[in-house]
């Protein structure tokens, strides 16, 4: 009698370390995004527009609240969970978890790690129940990796007012968000500093990226800022350098390492799926040795990139998750991603480069997550002066 196929991602049972009640929502998280969720993404992501209808029904599980509980719904959930969530919402699509991810970890997160009390509770609960949408607005036209010490956006302060000026790039949400936080070097003292830029303020425009191959239902935005004012009131009052910025960064990378390990996942559920049913030379590709081999190989970087993202919450949780943590995390995640959803592009032959089989999706959508939140490269920097004590960045 043949044994039973184990058809789990997580081979090693990771998410045995969550507690019962917290397997049970996701299972419920899950299910929902099978249902209301999923028959969405495609057409999106194929179209290059932005669902609305999602924001509703995303707010109908409280996904922007659970991070803050105080604004949520009150109960408090493990950073373990967290990761778990976010590979939930890139298992069924990597755009719509950005969205989630933009609106919750970057802009909410920013607010309520920069902000003071009263901002904090002007603005995020209208943000935890998605009334309102945010954005994060930091990379320039002409600054990414080195936006630290070269930010061309700048702030200038009259009377109770700061004037903004410059542009930024790649924003996602950027088109439609209510709250957008704008980074800017302040012009008396050098320091970057973070403003919140509610839409309909004058000086304020965007315009939408056109032509992408990854994430095409982000909508990323083109900002232009000519002489934006914005109050003193809604400038972030515990940003006073980039070092501030970085500690949102460094929250949010750990995040992106959780985003591969879904896109991961997926595409590995896919292959597996596919190879059992193709039947080539009158037998499924599945039983061939090649196809195995592929198949194992992938198991083996989503079975190692569970290990890093799920001690890396550990340690978060314990409070010794540090930003060298992080960016390892991410470098190393995003680079198994990329042999993962190759692997499976090519498990499927030709079938992997239709929209049809979805894995062509995630196949694409994976050189986003590599790129973002700092390139290998500028993680792999970050790391090495950890470890070595000497800074090469140039």
């Amino acid at each position: 009698m043949p044994k039973p196929v184990n058809t789990n991602p997580d081979f090693f049972g990771f998410a045995d370390l969550l507690s019962d009640a917290e397997r049970a929502e996701l299972a419920e998280i899950r299910d929902y995004l099978e249902r209301e969720i999923k028959p969405l993404a495609n057409d999106a992501w194929e179209k290059a527009e932005f669902p609305f209808e999602v924001v509703a029904k995303f707010a109908r599980l409280h996904l922007a609240g659970y991070q803050y509980p105080e604004y949520g719904d009150g109960k408090s959930r493990s950073p373990l969970f967290t990761g778990f969530l976010s590979l939930e919402l890139n298992r069924i699509d990597p755009s719509l978890a950005v969205f989630s991810g933009v609106h919750t970890g970057l802009a909410m997160g920013s607010i309520y790690n920069g902000g003071d009390q009263e901002q904090r509770d002007r603005w995020i609960p209208d943000m935890a129940d998605m009334s309102k949408i945010g954005a994060f607005a930091l990379t320039e036209p002409e600054g990414g990796s080195d936006v630290a010490g070269g930010m061309r956006t700048t702030a200038r302060r009259d009377g109770d007012e700061w004037v903004l000026n410059g542009a930024k790039r790649w924003i996602g949400n950027g088109t439609f968000a209510d709250l957008v936080v704008v980074w800017a070097r302040d012009e008396a003292d050098g320091q970057v500093k973070g403003f919140v830029v509610e839409k309909g303020t004058p000086g304020f425009t965007t315009s939408k990226i056109e032509g992408k191959i990854a994430l095409r239902t982000v909508q990323n935005a083109d900002i232009v800022l000519t002489d934006v004012r914005v109050p003193e009131a809604n400038r972030l009052q515990n940003i006073n350098s980039f070092r501030d910025t970085a500690k949102v960064l460094a929250k949010t990378r750990g995040g992106v390492a959780w985003q591969a390990l879904g896109v991961a996942v997926r595409a590995y559920e896919l292959a597996r799926e596919y190879a059992v049913n193709r039947v080539q030379f009158g037998k499924p590709i599945a039983a061939f040795q090649m196809i195995q081999d592929l198949l194992v190989k992938m198991l083996g970087n989503i079975t190692a990139m569970f290990g890093i993202v799920v001690r890396l919450n550990e340690l978060v949780a314990q409070g010794r998750g540090g930003a060298e943590q992080a960016a390892l995390a991410k470098a190393f995640t995003t680079t198994k991603m990329r042999e993962v959803v190759a692997w499976a592009r090519e498990l499927f032959g030709g079938n992997g480069i239709v929209l049809d089989y979805e894995v062509a999706k995630f196949f694409s959508d994976a050189e986003a997550v590599y790129s973002f939140e700092g390139s290998r490269e500028m993680n792999t920097l970050i790391v090495g002066k950890s470890i070595t004590g000497h800074s090469a960045f140039a």
